[in-house]
C-alpha cells in the first residue's frame, strides 16, 4: 500500500521529467529565456496538479493506460448550448437520460463563461474565464454535472476562447484604467502607425460586420487591435504572462472535470508584423506546449483544435507523431463539400476530399460533423474544380441561391450571414433539416416532399457516421428540428442569422419521436439504430482502412471500410433519382446492416437518396 502511494506521489514529476526538456527548450526560444516566467510556470503545474480531485486523477491513469480511448468505434458527440437545450447547467443534468437515449457519450456544450449580454459574440468575449453566465448557473453546478457525466461515461468537452478576452474582462478594465502591466496583455497602440502596418497583410475576419483589425478608444486614446469584434480584444502571446495565466485558466477548467479543451480560433494566436497574423509557427509552439502542459497534469484531457482552414493549413495543427500538438480537429473541408454535393448531385469533389483525408495517418483523429453553431462557409476547392468549368464567384452564388431557396426547384431553407457581394462571399445559416427540405415541404404540407428530406436528412447522417473520426450531432438534428425565425424579434440576436439554428430545443415535439410515422419518430429510431450499428462493428473504428471506389454515377458516393475480417462497402445515392452503383465487388454476398437485406455488391440498385451500409458475409 505504501509503495502505491509513493508510485503516485511520484506521479508528477515523472509525467514532469518526461517533458521538462523540451518544455523548457520551447519555452526558452518562444520567451527570449525569461526564466523566471518559465520557473513560475513549473511552479503552478505542480500546484494545479495538487489540486486535481481523486477521481480525476484516476480517470486520468486509466486513459493514460488505454491512450487511443477517443478513437473507438462507439464514441459519439452531440453540440448544444445548455439555455437552448434545458435552460440552465441544472437542467442538463435533469436531461442526462435523455442524453443517453440519443447513444451520446460526449457532450459538447457551447460557451458558458461568462460574457456580456448583447456583446459576447455567443459567448466567445469571455468577460471571467472561472465563473459561469449567471443565467446558466454556478461554478459548482459545471463541476456537478461533469461528475455526473462521468458516473454515466460521458465525457464534457468545453470552448476554450485563447485569442482574445472580452472587453469586460478584469485585464481590459485596468488596462482602460491606465495600468501599463495590463495594456501590456493585448495589443494597444498610441498612433495609427502600427496598427496601419498591420491592416496592409492582415485579412478581414468579418469585412461587413466588423470592418477592420483595430478599434479606436477614444476613452485611453488608443488603438487596441480586435480581429473579431470591437469587443473582443486580442491577446499579445508575445508577453509570456500571458501564455501563463491562461494555461492557469485552462487548468482550471480540467480540474473541474472538462475532458475536452477546444481551442478556439488557434491558427490567430501569434501576430506579428507583415505576416497575416494566421498559422505562423510560434502557433504551433504554443499547443506543443499546451499538449505537454496537459500531459504533465491531466493526461485524460484532450485538446480539440478549431482550425476552420483548407486541409493543407489544418493538418500541421496534429503536429507529429513525435510531437503531437491537438488530438482532434475539424473535418470542416469534407463538411462544407458535403453541403456542396447536396447541391450539384455530384460527389466527385467529394470523393478527392474523401482520398485526401484518407490518405493521412489513422493517429489523425478528425471530428466529423454536418451542422454546428456557426455557419458554412464556402472553402472549397476551386483550383480543382476549375478543371469542370466551375469558377468560384458563380458558384457561391448558385450554392447561396440553392441553400436559401432562391435557385429554382430548391427544397432548402437557409439565411445568409455577412454576404459580401464584391467577392461572392457569402456563409449558409440553417439547420440540416431546413436545409434538406424537411421545413419546405411541412409549410407547403407535402407529405411526399417530406419523407424526401427526411431521407437525405437520414443519408447524409449515414454518410457522416461512415467516415473515420468521431461523429458529432448537433442538438435537435435528432429529431429533425428545423430553423427557429423568432431571432428576428431579439434586438440581441436580428443582426446575427446563426440564430437561426441556434434556437431552443423543441421538447414540444420530442415527444412525438414514440409516435409512429412522424417525422420525429423516423429520424430518432434511424439514427438510434444507425449509432448501435456503428458501436458494434469495428470496421467503423480509426485504425480501418478506407477508400473510395467509382461507381460510375457521379451521383454514387461508394466508400469502402475493412478491418481484419470485416468489409463494409457503404453507397450513398446523392440524387433525387433511382440510381445503380457499378461497382463490382466479386467476394461473396453481403448484408445490409440497416434493413437486413442480402445482395451482391455488383450493379446495387440504389434509391432516390438511398444509403446501404452492405457487410461481407463472412465479416462478423
Amino acid at each position: 500500500m505504501k509503495k502505491a502511494l509513493k508510485t503516485k506521489e511520484n506521479e508528477f514529476q515523472k509525467r514532469f521529467q518526461k517533458h521538462y526538456d523540451e518544455l523548457k527548450w520551447l519555452y526558452c526560444e518562444l520567451y527570449q529565456n525569461q526564466m523566471w516566467a518559465f520557473e513560475d510556470l513549473c511552479r503552478n503545474l505542480e500546484n494545479w496538479y495538487k489540486d486535481r480531485k481523486a477521481s480525476l486523477k484516476a480517470l486520468d491513469r486509466t486513459r493514460e493506460q488505454n491512450p487511443q480511448w477517443y478513437k473507438k468505434n462507439d464514441l459519439l458527440g452531440m453540440l448544444m448550448y445548455v439555455n437552448a437545450f434545458a435552460g440552465t447547467l441544472k437542467g442538463v443534468e435533469e436531461k442526462l437520460d435523455y442524453i443517453q437515449e440519443c447513444n451520446v457519450n460526449y457532450l459538447h456544450l457551447m460557451p458558458l463563461l461568462s460574457s456580456p449580454k448583447g456583446r459576447s459574440d455567443g459567448g466567445y468575449a469571455v468577460a471571467d474565464f472561472r465563473s459561469v453566465q449567471e443565467e446558466l448557473g454556478t461554478m459548482e453546478d459545471l463541476e456537478e454535472l461533469a461528475e455526473k457525466c462521468h458516473e454515466k461515461q460521458i465525457s464534457v468537452c468545453l470552448d476554450f476562447v485563447m485569442n482574445h478576452t472580452s472587453e469586460d474582462h478584469e485585464w481590459a478594465k485596468r488596462a482602460l484604467a491606465g495600468e501599463k502591466e495590463y495594456q501590456d496583455r493585448y495589443f494597444f497602440y498610441d498612433t495609427y502607425d502600427i496598427p496601419a502596418q498591420y491592416e496592409r497583410t492582415v485579412p478581414q475576419v468579418f469585412p461587413t460586420t466588423a470592418p477592420g483589425n483595430f478599434t479606436w478608444r477614444d476613452d485611453v486614446k488608443k488603438f487596441v487591435m480586435t480581429t473579431f469584434y470591437p469587443y473582443q480584444w486580442d491577446l499579445d502571446y508575445r508577453n509570456p504572462v500571458v501564455f501563463n495565466e491562461m494555461v492557469y485558466n485552462m487548468l482550471y477548467l480540467t480540474n473541474k472535470g472538462i475532458d475536452i479543451i477546444r481551442l478556439d480560433a488557434v491558427p490567430y494566436i501569434w501576430k506579428e508584423l507583415g505576416t497575416q497574423c494566421r498559422n505562423l509557427r510560434q502557433v504551433h509552439t504554443i499547443v506543443r506546449m499546451m499538449r505537454m502542459i496537459c500531459e504533465i497534469v491531466c493526461p485524460g484531457v484532450i485538446l480539440l483544435g478549431e482550425v476552420v482552414m483548407e486541409p493543407e493549413k489544418v493538418v500541421p495543427y496534429f503536429g507529429t507523431v513525435e510531437k503531437p500538438e491537438c488530438h482532434m480537429l475539424y473535418n470542416v473541408t469534407t463538411m462544407a463539400t458535403t453541403w456542396h454535393t447536396v447541391a450539384t448531385r455530384d460527389v466527385r469533389l467529394l470523393k478527392r476530399q474523401m482520398d485526401i483525408v484518407n490518405g493521412l495517418p489513422k493517429d489523425y483523429v478528425f471530428l466529423n460533423y454536418l451542422r454546428c453553431h456557426d455557419d458554412i462557409g464556402w472553402g472549397l476547392d476551386y483550383p480543382w474544380l476549375r478543371n469542370f468549368a466551375i469558377e468560384e464567384v458563380p458558384h457561391k452564388k448558385y450554392l447561396s441561391d440553392f441553400f436559401t431557396g432562391q435557385f429554382p426547384g430548391s427544397f432548402a431553407r437557409g439565411e445568409l450571414y455577412n454576404s459580401d457581394p464584391t467577392s461572392g462571399d457569402a456563409r449558409l445559416c440553417g439547420t440540416t433539416a431546413s436545409l434538406c427540405g424537411i421545413e419546405k415541404a411541412g409549410f407547403e404540407e407535402d407529405a411526399e416532399a417530406s419523407w424526401r428530406g427526411v431521407n437525405l436528412d437520414l443519408m447524409l447522417h449515414t454518410y457522416m457516421l461512415t467516415q473515420s473520426g468521431i461523429p458529432v450531432l448537433y442538438s435537435g438534428d435528432e429529431i429533425g428540428q428545423v430553423n427557429d425565425y423568432t431571432y428576428h424579434e431579439d434586438p440581441d440576436k436580428w443582426e446575427d442569422s446563426r440564430y437561426l439554428h441556434r434556437g431552443d430545443f423543441r421538447w414540444d415535439l420530442e415527444k412525438y419521436r414514440s409516435e409512429e410515422g412522424t417525422v420525429q419518430q423516423r429520424m430518432f429510431d434511424t439514427l438510434t439504430q444507425l449509432e448501435e450499428i456503428r458501436a458494434k462493428y469495428n470496421v467503423f473504428s480509426c485504425e480501418s482502412t478506407v477508400y473510395t471506389v467509382d461507381t460510375w454515377d457521379d451521383s454514387i458516393l461508394g466508400i469502402i471500410r475493412v478491418n481484419g475480417d470485416e468489409k463494409l462497402v457503404a453507397l450513398f445515392n446523392f440524387s433525387e433519382y433511382d440510381k445503380v452503383a457499378w461497382i463490382n465487388e466479386e467476394d461473396g454476398m453481403y448484408q445490409d446492416l440497416i434493413s437486413g437485406r442480402e445482395m451482391e455488391a455488383r450493379g446495387v440498385q440504389i434509391p432516390a437518396y438511398g444509403y446501404y451500409w452492405l457487410m461481407r458475409k463472412n465479416g462478423k
